[in-house]
């Protein structure tokens, strides 16, 4: 299930919200604190859109995926408050996914990695699935991911 929310948000965070959100504001203290303390000292960064990143192992030599390739990876998907709400590892099942029809923080965030990496990010809700949702995920949620890129095929 998860996997179709994400390959169909392309089209879904282009289209408004029609009803208000079902978790906490998204501007909401609690989530910018949680953003906001992702260290740097710990590795964590910041691009320009607010993606948080950290590298977590892998060497970073070789190809990064481009916008128009398909990847294959591992990655577990929980909310800040640690509940997990999808795992490709718990299936023992790596995903296969066009990048460009993911959510905006996985455009963003895996052409960063190389085959071999295993990386952490905080997507906030603008890049993720936006005030709306979608299935387990609820309007407005911060969303923490462990991806580790497996191979990468170009278009």
């Amino acid at each position: 299930m998860i996997i179709a929310a994400l390959l169909a948000l392309a089209a879904a965070a282009q289209e408004p919200a029609a009803a208000a959100p079902t978790a906490l504001s998204p501007n909401s203290d609690y989530h910018f604190r949680y953003l906001n303390g992702l260290d740097p000292a710990r590795g964590w960064h910041r691009t320009a859109s607010g993606l948080r990143y950290r590298k977590v192992s892998g060497t970073a030599n070789g190809p990064h995926p481009a916008a128009t390739d398909t990847v294959t990876i591992h990655y577990v998907g929980r909310l800040i408050d640690g509940t997990e709400f999808d795992s490709s590892v718990a299936r023992n099942e790596p995903a296969t996914f066009p990048l460009a029809r993911l959510i905006r923080g996985w455009q963003e965030g895996v052409p960063l990695m190389s085959v071999g990496d295993r990386y952490e990010f905080a997507i906030p809700y603008n890049l993720a699935y936006g005030y709306a949702g979608r299935g387990p995920i609820p309007g407005g949620a911060t969303l923490l991911f462990t991806i580790d890129l497996i191979a990468i095929a170009p278009q």
